[in-house]
């Protein structure tokens, strides 16, 4: 077994690598960036060395830095974890080259895998079924479109380079691939530095199965049976469950087979997962499941399978880089129980879902089963980093005994003043479609607005928490021998509420309330008059909804646009947003230029309203 290890890694992710070696007897050595200088998984390894500023471009993803910092710290092994470096080949001969223990596959392993083109062709030649599309070194738009064409409407994009669902866009008319296409090659270009992308003919009802595979040095290979991450969010896993509803052994054998074949043909060693997309129109059956792609590294959601095997992964990738054999034969591995997986992210919901940035004041995760988290109270949500803030993993005898745990997990979950996805969770587990595992990818923009968490707290609690707020100001609509209660104003998240009082006054009454239910925190506070100052916004101004960066400016100042016309796009934190006009009109002010840097809530653009014709 290797003695020491450095995770070229952050967050939660870096954190539970640093578990398992710790109860190996593993020392470990964290890296860490400006903005993660006084971060969890720094302060739980045993050692920790600054690489750079806070972008990931000046920091995560400098390899040679990396090393180094392997090498003066004396470190023996390099585990990228997932995302950053994790799939990057020429990171992992570098590792390997410095003489180091690279805890991942072969680097040919993960070139061969790494486009998606080219591996798609690699399992067909392996037997191993594939979804129709096209996989041409054309990339000229005109011949991208003229393929789409052929294999049909609906179809997917895909950037070759890509994962986590970047660079993915579906298109449901000829007369909008191309700006999918645009859309979809800066955003490959982005995030990967390969703008060549493949087209796939979009499944209808689909379900997204996946195949937890591993190899080691030695010719073995296994699988560790599927998962189910149908539940998906502009192609964002959102919740991930093992084993796969509906599964039947005949299929489970067909799938996970057909795995271990896809592992084989590229000699693979360590964590692997195939990825599969179902057709599940008629349930799970063998002839209606198809390859998508391979993710050579460890994968977001492998606690789920953790928990239904009793393994520990990370021990396993640790045992196979130390040139052990695998810890068990595919005999010996058997599915106990059901698991599932939330992604709790710091985001608003009721803000199309942006990130929440700042400081975790109260950070209290319900009674919980297993918590993989990176963060604690106190600790910064930066703009420069993915929003996941944990993962919550439920364990049950039976699917619907996980997903109830997982719920009521979520539901006494308080976060503040962050907002996150706590409450849209809750609804998602509870929906009768996922209930009943009516699963297919497109559930939740199906339902839309149906899963976004309530927009107040109930009329009780917030008589509750109105009870106990000190100095709740004047009372509004009290009248002598009125059957009505009396009435106080007061601000919730900011914005005036009025809330029945109830006749009894608090012994110690508080200067503000926070009030949770199932998942959502709200600030009950005192209201208080506030003056309007000359700087608000106006009806037309267009405001930054985040910090990030300008990554595309599509008007000029003085332009005439109409309502919904893009006007600008702005990145963070892996995502874009654009900007639109609210109604037709003139941009009569530009105050955003690409390539910029803004704050939330800054005036980019302002748009003047068109004279009535």
């Amino acid at each position: 077994m290797i003695k020491s290890l450095l995770i070229a890694n952050r967050g939660e992710i870096a954190c539970r690598i640093i578990r398992t070696a710790r109860r190996l007897g593993v020392r470990t050595v964290a890296v860490y960036s400006d903005a993660d200088r006084h971060a969890l998984h720094v302060r739980m390894a045993d050692e920790a060395v600054h690489i750079g500023p806070s972008p990931v471009r000046e920091s995560y993803l400098l390899g040679d830095r990396i090393i180094e910092a392997a090498r003066t710290t004396g470190a023996e092994a390099i585990h990228p974890g997932y995302g950053f470096l994790s799939e990057n080949a020429a990171f992992a001969q570098g590792v390997i080259d410095a003489g180091l223990v690279w805890v991942g596959p072969n680097p040919s392993s993960i070139t061969a895998m790494g486009l998606k083109d080219a591996a798609k062709a690699l399992m067909q030649a392996a037997g191993v079924p594939t979804t129709p599309g096209y996989l041409g070194e054309d990339q000229a738009p005109d011949r991208l479109k003229a393929e789409a064409d052929a294999i049909g409407y609906p179809v997917l994009i895909k950037a070759v380079a890509g994962g986590g669902g970047k660079g993915m866009r579906k298109v449901d008319a000829a007369e909008d691939f191309l700006d999918a296409l645009i859309s979809c090659q800066r955003e490959a270009a982005s995030s990967f530095g390969n703008t060549d992308v493949l087209l796939e003919k979009w499944v209808t009802n689909p379900r997204h199965i996946e195949v937890q595979v591993f190899g080691d040095r030695h010719g073995n290979v296994v699988h560790l049976f599927e998962r189910d991450c149908s539940l998906q969010r502009r192609h964002q896993k959102v919740i991930e469950e093992a084993p796969a509803p509906g599964m039947d052994e005949a299929t489970r054998a067909s799938i996970c087979d057909a795995a271990v074949r896809a592992a084989k043909a590229v000699d693979y060693v360590g964590a692997g997962t195939i990825e599969f997309i179902a057709d599940g129109s008629e349930g799970l059956r063998a002839d209606r499941i198809w390859f998508m792609e391979m993710n050579t590294r460890l994968q977001v959601e492998h606690p789920v399978t953790e928990e239904i095997t009793g393994q520990d992964l990370v021990e396993w990738q640790l045992r196979v880089a130390s040139g052990e054999p695998l810890p068990k034969t595919q005999d010996e591995l058997s599915i106990r129980g059901w698991a599932m997986e939330a992604r709790l992210y710091a985001e608003d919901p009721a803000k199309g879902f942006l990130p929440s940035i700042g400081t975790l004041e109260r950070f209290d995760i319900g009674p919980c089963y297993r918590t993989d988290t990176g963060v604690e109270q106190g600790a910064e949500i930066s703009p420069f980093y993915d929003p996941m803030i944990a993962k919550l993993i439920a364990w049950g005898p039976d699917r619907d005994a996980a997903r109830l745990r997982l719920a009521d997990t979520l539901a006494q979950t308080a976060i503040w003043p962050l907002k996150t996805n706590a409450g849209f969770l809750v609804k998602a587990l509870h929906h009768p479609a996922f209930a009943e595992a009516r699963l297919d990818t497109g559930l939740i923009a199906r339902e839309g607005d149906a899963l976004l968490p309530d927009a107040a707290p109930s009329d009780a609690a917030l008589a509750d928490a109105a009870g106990a707020v000190a100095a709740p100001g004047p009372l509004a609509g009290f009248r002598l021998n009125a059957p009505v209660a009396p009435a106080g104003r007061f601000l919730l998240d900011g914005a005036e509420v009025t809330v029945a009082l109830r006749p009894a006054a608090p012994a110690e009454p508080a200067p503000v309330r926070l009030i949770a239910e199932a998942g959502q925190v709200w600030r009950l506070s005192p209201f208080r008059a506030r003056g309007v100052g000359s700087g608000e916004a106006s009806d037309g101004a267009i405001l930054s909804p985040m910090p990030g960066r300008i990554i595309a400016v599509a008007v000029s100042e003085g332009e005439t646009v109409t309502k919904g016309q893009k006007l600008l796009t702005v990145e963070a934190m892996k995502m874009e947003h654009s900007l639109v006009a609210p109604f037709d009109g003139t941009v009569a002010e530009l105050r955003a230029s690409e390539g910029g840097q803004v704050s939330e809530g800054l005036l980019l653009a302002r748009i003047e309203k068109a004279e009535a014709a």
